[in-house]
């Protein structure tokens, strides 16, 4: 089993022919709702890739939080551990331009209210696979952590967005996926050592064991 803990969001995209200076108003040429969420599209990957999977998350109890699920309930992924709160459905705003540029909102809404009480639902077990993102508060991203080391099982750690408190956990996962301005931000939170990136990357290996 799969067990993915992270954000669920309904991503709210409007195409323009550029982005608006600030201040300024500019006409839209489209506009589109998808599922998103960095725990929710690992969710639907791994489903898609024909594992089990079950999420743990949040939404509101509200018309956004219907759509932010559909594609997780057409991939048959287990919903039981995700909860209903008074907060709105995490969101993203974004706009896109006609040359590809975009700006983004993302507001965390449900997303925020994943406590680690939350982690009762996962039912973790020895040989499962824990995914984490950090779209949900970094206390739950930790406490997870420890709770899955407990129960054996392997965990992976997506460091998006780059949080620099999640420094002090880092070691706790057993594979850390980051890319390379992720990478180089916990590098100097972490006071890695070494002229490029290989020798920093051999460093963190060397405090962590990871």
């Amino acid at each position: 089993m799969i067990i993915v803990i992270g954000s669920i969001n309904l991503d709210l995209i409007a195409n323009v022919d550029r982005l608006p200076a600030p201040g300024e108003t500019v006409r839209g040429s489209g506009f589109t709702t998808a599922p998103g969420g960095k725990g929710a599209n690992q969710a639907l990957a791994a489903a898609r890739a024909g594992a089990k999977v079950r999420m743990v998350g949040a939404v509101g109890k509200d018309t956004f939080a219907t759509e932010a699920l559909a594609l997780l309930r057409d991939g048959k992924i287990d919903l039981s551990g995700v909860g209903e709160t008074f907060a709105s459905t995490g969101t993203a705003l974004i706009m896109v331009a006609d040359d590809g540029e975009n700006v983004i909102a993302v507001v965390p809404g449900a997303n925020d209210s994943v406590v680690t009480g939350d982690l009762s639902k996962a039912f973790m077990k020895k040989g499962d696979v824990v995914l984490l993102q950090q779209e949900i508060p970094l206390q739950t991203v930790e406490a997870a952590l420890d709770v899955a080391r407990a129960a054996g099982t392997v965990t992976v750690l997506n460091t998006a967005p780059f949080r620099g408190e999640a420094a002090a956990f880092l070691g706790k996962a057993d594979y850390v996926v980051a890319n390379e301005t992720e990478f180089d931000l916990y590098g100097e939170a972490l006071s890695l050592s070494g002229r490029d990136r290989p020798a920093r990357m051999r460093d963190y290996a060397g405090k962590t064991g990871r």
